[in-house]
């Protein structure tokens, strides 16, 4: 069920090989929700409609990628 962040394009750093939690396509629930205009229920609906390793949970948190909003739930609706 639970599906794992993929590490492609700007989010590796390939020098390092580690995650760049700053890059913009990583977003918390709470921001995604915010961005498409859903509510956070809508989102936790609809976890497993997520492409494998778009979306991931640590601790309580959700966090998202771009990616994986985009393909879920289409454009975002608020800017």
């Amino acid at each position: 069920m639970l599906h794992y962040l993929e590490v492609r394009g700007g989010i590796l750093n390939k020098q390092s090989n580690t995650i760049n939690l700053n890059d913009p396509s990583l977003l918390s629930s709470r921001q995604a929700c915010q961005e498409w205009g859903i509510n956070d229920s809508t989102l936790r609906k609809r976890i497993n409609d997520f492409p494998e390793g778009t979306i991931r949970k640590f601790g309580s948190s959700w966090v998202v990628t771009r990616e994986g909003m985009l393909a879920v739930f289409g454009q975002p609706k608020m800017k």
